[in-house]
């Protein structure tokens, strides 16, 4: 390997991910084996950072330590490690190497070197050959002085993130690094869409600026909210809250506590969300379920820090930075009178839009990289791969429900295929068919908003008592909604109705 040429990218300015793919590249070629990658380690994981010659989608894999021996044991030695084609630990690349005929085949040679710095393990380097004896007696020796160039590349990254972060914030980087997340709180991705936002977030998370998060459902807007929090300068925890799982008559003690004897049951005093979240972050998810009464609440707590718990006289203040999501169209809402102007304005001081997964372009496949090791580690296989054909149906498909969708279509597809026949000693390559793409619905059809006549009902097969009754708040409700010419509010007071309640049974009854 041409060692002088990769000395001399240690001096270059360049993307960190180019010149640890370049070494990658470097590193293949010089060994001429099949597969090379540089995982970094977190917690009990190991994450892939570049690749050369595995499938794209290895590197959205999260690889659990304990659940892989072979990575396991590279990590636990300070020599090099090499595996030869009887070792009876399998190898976490069986079935996931670009071979030129697609099939799934093992691993046959296999080697790697932990990696550290400072004294303190960061990850591994790993090579492995299809062939037997591809990696010969001499790999043990060469990937000891390639590790400490692997080290001093690892530290150059390290430094231009440093330098990066420095001129994006105008300060320099925290002494401690920020807290990195755990596998389920990552944010997986590599498109521009994803890469643009990221950098976005991560500067107004050092604001304590409202933000609100938008996008569709199942676009992960938890996972952006968390991320704000952890790259936020508050040590305080970060404290969640469902609004639509709040119950309208607990919603005010829910948020701003209550004091013993309040009403009945609150047998003792009860501090809400916000002074637990004091010095924190307070998220509150679905932001435009949140009844009008609380709204009114929540605009004081944001004008001046004040909240005052339900029974009690004097106002208490909290110091609480707040993030909203929320997936359904604000702006609309303040003109149905379903959501207050002035409680809008003060939380969409910072909209931030979340794309949707059709938007992402390969991350998909990174995803279901992800999603297709939890499963094989779920269900202990040896391995689970896409097929070619599989992966063109994934960046197809146009993904409604977004990322919760890709996870669930995955998680069947593994289900499906040992219901099959497949064993999970196997390499258990996921097909089409097993994907079952071709026959969901990307889209609802629209509902018909005409009403039934007598006749039509009368004639109609019996149905179910509940389904008859839906029929009937289908029919009151649009009745309503004519009446006050599309005036949600107005519609709510017809039907005797709080006017947050209405949306939410429009919505189940699949009123648009």
């Amino acid at each position: 390997m041409n060692s002088e040429a990769l000395i001399k990218d240690l001096t270059v300015a360049m993307p960190s991910a180019t010149r640890l793919q370049r070494l990658a590249g470097a590193l293949r070629k010089h060994y001429r084996c099949d597969a090379v990658a540089v995982l970094r380690l977190q917690d009990d994981y190991l994450l892939p950072v570049s690749i050369d010659g595995l499938v794209h989608e290895a590197l959205g894999r999260r690889f659990q330590v304990d659940l892989h021996p072979r990575l396991a044991a590279i990590l636990g030695q300070q020599e090099p490690v090499r595996f030869l084609a009887g070792s009876p630990l399998p190898d976490p690349y069986d079935g996931l190497l670009q071979v030129q005929a697609g099939e799934p085949l093992p691993v046959h040679d296999c080697a790697g070197v932990r990696l550290q710095l400072d004294g303190v393990a960061w990850g591994v380097l790993t090579l492995d050959a299809l062939d037997e004896g591809a990696l010969g007696d001499g790999v043990v020796e060469s990937l000891r002085q390639h590790a400490l160039l692997l080290e001093a590349a690892i530290r150059m990254t390290r430094l231009e993130d440093e330098i990066q972060v420095l001129r994006q914030t105008g300060h320099a980087p925290l002494a401690q690094p920020l807290s990195e997340p755990r596998p389920d709180d990552e944010i997986i991705g590599k498109s521009p869409a994803l890469t643009g936002l990221l950098r976005e977030l991560d500067v107004v998370a050092a604001s304590d600026l409202p933000v609100l998060l938008l996008g569709e459902t199942g676009v992960g807007k938890e996972l952006f909210g968390r991320r704000l929090h952890r790259h936020s300068s508050r040590l305080k925890p970060l404290v969640q809250v469902n609004c639509a799982a709040l119950p309208e008559t607990l919603a005010e003690s829910e948020l701003f506590g209550h004091a013993r004897g309040a009403f009945s049951g609150a047998g003792m005093d009860r501090a809400g969300r916000f002074e637990v979240a004091d010095g924190g972050t307070l998220f509150l998810d679905e932001i435009g379920e949140l009844p009008l009464s609380i709204q009114a609440k929540l605009l004081r707590t944001l004008q001046n820090g004040e909240i005052q718990r339900l029974g009690e006289d004097r106002p208490r203040h909290v110091n609480v930075r707040v993030i909203v999501a929320t997936n359904r169209d604000l702006k609309q809402c303040v003109r149905d009178g379903l959501f207050r102007a002035d409680l809008y304005h003060r939380l969409s001081v910072y909209p931030v839009h979340i794309p949707p997964l059709r938007e992402r372009g390969h991350d998909i496949l990174l995803l279901a990289g992800r999603f297709l090791e939890l499963n094989r580690a779920r269900l202990g296989l040896r391995s689970l791969r896409l097929c070619a054909d599989a992966e063109g149906e994934l960046l197809r498909y146009p993904w409604p429900g977004n990322v919760r969708e890709l996870e669930h279509v995955i998680s069947r597809a593994a289900i499906k295929a040992l219901s099959q026949g497949a064993r999970r000693s196997d390499i258990v390559t996921l097909q089409p068919t097993l994907l079952d793409l071709g026959a969901r619905q990307p889209a609802s059809p629209p509902v018909d908003t005409a009403v039934p006549s007598a006749t039509t009902v009368a004639d109609s097969p019996m149905s179910s008592l509940s389904a008859a009754v839906a029929d009937c708040q289908r029919q009151h409700i649009r009745q309503a909604l004519r009446q006050s010419e599309g005036n949600w509010a107005l519609a709510a007071r017809q039907l005797d109705l709080d006017p947050s309640n209405l949306h939410k049974l429009a919505r189940r009854l699949g009123i648009k």
